[in-house]
């Protein structure tokens, strides 16, 4: 049991790290800008999304809203990217 809590715990850190450096962005350009996060647009079964990496199995689904006060970034839900 104890790997699995050290799992988790690394996971929400990365989760609360990557939430922050989402936040300071301007724009998604500075996220594709941030090589580490694997800032990409999705296709197939999550098109429309975009996706970060948390770990090299988890990645964080989002999707980009547009209005006229700029771009909101909404977390969808955290997804394995391996299944």
């Amino acid at each position: 049991m104890g790997k699995t809590v050290a799992r988790l715990r690394d996971l929400e850190t990365a989760f609360f790290k990557i939430v922050n450096r989402i936040r300071d962005a301007a724009d998604e350009r500075d996220l594709y800008n941030i090589k580490s996060l694997h800032f990409e647009k999705l296709k197939g079964e999550y098109e429309g999304y975009y996706s970060v990496r948390l770990n090299i199995q988890y990645r964080l689904l989002l999707e980009i809203e547009k209005d006229t006060r700029g771009n909101l970034i909404i977390i969808i839900k955290i997804i394995d990217y391996h299944k």
